[in-house]
C-alpha cells in the first residue's frame, strides 16, 4: 500500500517537473518568436522608407521631364499660332485691296453704263431722224417699204427654189432614166411569161344538154348535194352544152369543176357518188397545189423553203389579181428582182426569196385579218425566214418604210410586173373613174385652164393661164399636183405630170 502511494506520489512529482520544464521551453520559444518578429518589422520599415524615398525622387524627375515637354510644345504652338495670325493679317490686307479694286471697277462700270445709255438714246434719236428723212425722200412709210421688200424677197426665193428644183430634177432624171432603161429593158428581155385572165366563173362543157337534167337530179337533190359539198353555185340555164360554176374562191371552183368532170365521165350521178368524187377531186387538187408550189420553188432557184410555205405558195396558182395569175406574177417578180439585184450588186438570194413570198398572204388573206403584205411577212417569220426577207415582204406595199436595197428592188419589180401593158385587166368604169379623179385634182388648182389624162392615166397634161402662172410657179405646181395624186389616189406604176404654159412644156413631175 505504501509502495503504491509512493509510486503514485513519484508519478505526480515527475508529471509536475515535466510540466514545468515544458512551460519553461515554451516561454523561451515565444520570446525568440517575438524577437524575430520585431527584427522583421524593423527591416520592413527600413525597406519601406527606402522605397518611399526612391519613389519620391522618380516622381520629381518625371514631373520635371513632363513640365519641360509641355513647355516645349506650348512654345511650338505659340510659334505656329503666330505664323497663322501673320497669314490671316496678310490675307485681310489682300482682301481689302481687292475690295477697293472691285469698288473702283464698279464705279467705272456704272459710269460706262450711264455713258452707254446716253449713246443709245442719241442713236435712237438719230435713227428716228434718219428714218423720217428716208420716208420724206422715198415717199414711202416703213410698212410700205417692208411689204415691198418682203414681196421682192419672196419672188427671189421662189425663183431660186424653182431653179434649184429644176436643176436637181434634171440631173436625177437624166441619171435615173439611163440606169432604169438599162435595167428594165434587160429584165424584160430575159423574162417571158404568158398570162391568162381568170374570172370568178368556170364553164364545164357538156356532150349534150340531156346531162343537165341528170346533174340537177330528181327534185334537185343532185345539184343541192353538189352546191352543199363544194360551196359553189351551179348555174344551169339555156346556155347550150355548158354548166357555169360561180364562186369567188378559185380553189372551191376548181374542186367543183374536177368533181363535175369526174361525174360526167363516170356517168353515175347521185348524192353518194357525188360525195365520193368530191373527196377524190379535193385530194387531187391538194396534190396539184403541192406540185405547183414545188415547181415554183424550183423555178425561183433560191434555196429550200418550209413545206407549209410551199403548200400555201401552190395555192396562188388558183388566185388572180386584176385578172393576173398571182403565182405567175410572183415568179415574174422573182426573175425581175433577181436580175435587178445582180445588176446592182445587191443580195440576189434575199431579193428572190422575198419576191417568191411577197404575195403568199393572198392565199390566206380571206382566212386571216390584215393586209396580204403583213400576213405574208408573218408567215415568212413564223417559218424561219431571215429579217432581211421579212422586211422586204412587209415593205413592198409601204406597210413599213423600206430600209434596205432589197426592199426597194422588190417594190420596183412588183410594180413592173403589175403595171406593164396587158398584165392586168380593168373594168371600163374603174378606168374612167381614175381618169376623172386625175383631171379633177389638176383642175382645182388656181391658174389651171384645162387638164387631160392620157395614156390610160399614166400621164396628165395641165394647161395653165400664162398671165397667172409663170415659169417658176409652173415648176412648183407640177410637184404639188404629183404630191396630191400620190396622197389621194391608188394607181399602178408612175403618173407623169406635164405643165404646159404658152404652148410649151415647163416642167415634168412624177
Amino acid at each position: 500500500m505504501l509502495t503504491a502511494v509512493a509510486a503514485l506520489i513519484g508519478i505526480l512529482v515527475g508529471a509536475l517537473a515535466a510540466s514545468a520544464l515544458l512551460m519553461a521551453r515554451s516561454r523561451s520559444r515565444v520570446r525568440s518568436a517575438e524577437a524575430e518578429r520585431n527584427r522583421i518589422l524593423a527591416d520592413a520599415g527600413r525597406e519601406a522608407d527606402a522605397t518611399r524615398r526612391e519613389a519620391q525622387v522618380d516622381a520629381r524627375e518625371q514631373a520635371v521631364r513632363l513640365r519641360s515637354e509641355i513647355e516645349t510644345e506650348v512654345q511650338d504652338r505659340r510659334v505656329e499660332i503666330a505664323k497663322i495670325e501673320e497669314r490671316i493679317v496678310s490675307k485681310d490686307a489682300e482682301a481689302d485691296a481687292r475690295l477697293l479694286e472691285v469698288e473702283r471697277k464698279e464705279q467705272g462700270l456704272g459710269d460706262r453704263e450711264v455713258h452707254v445709255k446716253a449713246l443709245q438714246d442719241e442713236l435712237r434719236e438719230a435713227q428716228r431722224e434718219a428714218l423720217g428723212a428716208l420716208e420724206r425722200i422715198s415717199g414711202l412709210t416703213v410698212q410700205d417699204a417692208r411689204q415691198q421688200l418682203l414681196e421682192r424677197s419672196k419672188d427671189l426665193v421662189r425663183h431660186e427654189l424653182a431653179r434649184e428644183v429644176r436643176q436637181m430634177e434634171e440631173e436625177a432624171r437624166t441619171d435615173a432614166r439611163r440606169r432604169a432603161r438599162a435595167l428594165i429593158a434587160d429584165s424584160l428581155q430575159r423574162v417571158a411569161a404568158s398570162h391568162t385572165a381568170e374570172a370568178t366563173v368556170s364553164v364545164v362543157e357538156l356532150a349534150s344538154d340531156d346531162l343537165k337534167g341528170r346533174i340537177i337530179g330528181r327534185e334537185g337533190r343532185n345539184i343541192r348535194a353538189l352546191e352543199h359539198l363544194t360551196g359553189v353555185d351551179f348555174i344551169i340555164d339555156d346556155t347550150p352544152h355548158a354548166v357555169v360554176l360561180s364562186s369567188f374562191d378559185p380553189m372551191r371552183r376548181e374542186i367543183a369543176r374536177v368533181t363535175l368532170d369526174k361525174l360526167i365521165e363516170d356517168g353515175r350521178i347521185h348524192p353518194a357518188r357525188i360525195e365520193e368524187m368530191y373527196y377524190q377531186a379535193k385530194a387531187e387538187l391538194d396534190e396539184h397545189v403541192l406540185q405547183a408550189g414545188e415547181q415554183a420553188v424550183f423555178e425561183a432557184n433560191c434555196g429550200e423553203f418550209h413545206e407549209e410555205l410551199v403548200r400555201v405558195l401552190g395555192r396562188l396558182r388558183y388566185r388572180t389579181s386584176y385578172g393576173q395569175n398571182v403565182l405567175k406574177h410572183t415568179l415574174e417578180v422573182v426573175h425581175l428582182g433577181g436580175i435587178m439585184a445582180a445588176e446592182l450588186k445587191a443580195g440576189v438570194r434575199t431579193t428572190k426569196r422575198a419576191a417568191l413570198l411577197h404575195d403568199i398572204g393572198k392565199a390566206v388573206s380571206h382566212e386571216v385579218e390584215g393586209s396580204h403584205a403583213l400576213i405574208s411577212a408573218q408567215l415568212a417569220r413564223r417559218h424561219g425566214e431571215s429579217e432581211g426577207v421579212v422586211h422586204a415582204i412587209e415593205a413592198h406595199h409601204y406597210e413599213v418604210q423600206p430600209q434596205t436595197v432589197e426592199a426597194v428592188l422588190l417594190i420596183s419589180a412588183d410594180a413592173v410586173s403589175a403595171s406593164r401593158p396587158g398584165a392586168r385587166g380593168e373594168s371600163l368604169e374603174n378606168y374612167i373613174r381614175r381618169l376623172e379623179a386625175l383631171e379633177e385634182i389638176a383642175t382645182t388648182k388656181t391658174g389651171v385652164a384645162k387638164a387631160y389624162a392620157l395614156q390610160a392615166g399614166r400621164e396628165i397634161r395641165v394647161i395653165v393661164e400664162p398671165s397667172e402662172i409663170d415659169d417658176d410657179a409652173a415648176v412648183l405646181l407640177s410637184h404639188e399636183i404629183a404630191r396630191e395624186i400620190e396622197d389621194q389616189l391608188e394607181y399602178p406604176g408612175q403618173v407623169k405630170v406635164i405643165v404646159i404654159r404658152e404652148s410649151r412644156a415647163i416642167e415634168v413631175a412624177k
